[in-house]
């Protein structure tokens, strides 16, 4: 049974944030999956819930493990969503995680602030939408500059989203989670700021920082976070085969 990846995307972006990640999958023959969350992508106008977020991914996990070992990848909030499914009290089938961007506590002063910009971005001409092409296009590659906003911008889900993450247990969860994990983190991420805290949480979880690179690191530097998924693939592969 072949390794099957399972990627979750982030706050208020889509499944195609995860193109580049898919086609370098395709290219080594590796299946994957990318999930629209509630009110994202081709879901925009539902409701978002925690526990329907929750469900979403712990869905497909379950459908992806009747094909082989899974590895569960996820960016920001789909970080933290994975961080909480793989430390459930039971958990579906996952072999390993990798947790980008998502090392931050959403909670208290800091998720306050972070709500009212997004609030004020919202209530700026259309939603802000120029001033975020305008980031991504001085940030991001031409290559994976689209990705982004390719599946629309989940503008309406947003705040609801922000304010659930609050209640996630993470630090319980992560302090249950077994399998191989990795965070990946961007240099310049302002969701560092707990980074020291999720490594004590999860000893042997192992920290890869990437150079010159923001919160938006799986499309900053596409390169690098896939040559982190090689690594976590060949990880659960020696894994699988030394059990077999």
């Amino acid at each position: 049974m072949s390794i099957q990846v399972v990627f979750v995307h982030g706050i208020r972006t889509s499944r195609t944030m995860w193109l580049s990640q898919q086609a370098f999958l395709t290219e080594q023959g590796i299946h994957s999956v990318a999930l629209d969350l509630p009110g994202h992508g081709s879901t925009l106008g539902e409701t978002f819930t925690i526990e329907a977020a929750l469900a979403t991914v712990d869905a497909a996990v379950r459908k992806a493990a009747l094909d082989g070992p899974v590895l569960l990848v996820g960016h920001s909030m789909g970080g933290l969503l994975c961080l909480a499914i793989a430390g459930a009290a039971d958990p579906p089938p996952i072999a390993g995680v990798v947790a980008a961007s998502c090392t931050a506590f959403p909670r208290g002063a800091a998720l306050r602030a972070y709500r009212l910009l997004a609030s004020a971005m919202n209530a700026l001409p259309g939603r802000g939408s120029w001033l975020t092409r305008r980031v991504l296009a001085a940030t991001l590659p031409l290559e994976t500059r689209d990705h982004f906003g390719a599946g629309g911008y989940a503008y309406d889900a947003q705040d609801a989203a922000l304010r659930s993450l609050e209640s996630l247990d993470l630090a319980d969860a992560v302090q249950r989670i077994r399998v191989p994990l990795w965070y990946v983190n961007g240099q310049y991420d302002q969701l560092r700021v707990h980074e020291t805290l999720f490594q004590r949480l999860a000893p042997h979880a192992e920290l890869i920082v990437v150079p010159r690179s923001t919160h938006l690191v799986t499309a900053m530097r596409p390169g690098v976070f896939n040559a982190v998924l090689g690594l976590a693939v060949a990880t659960i592969e020696q894994r699988v085969a030394a059990a077999s």
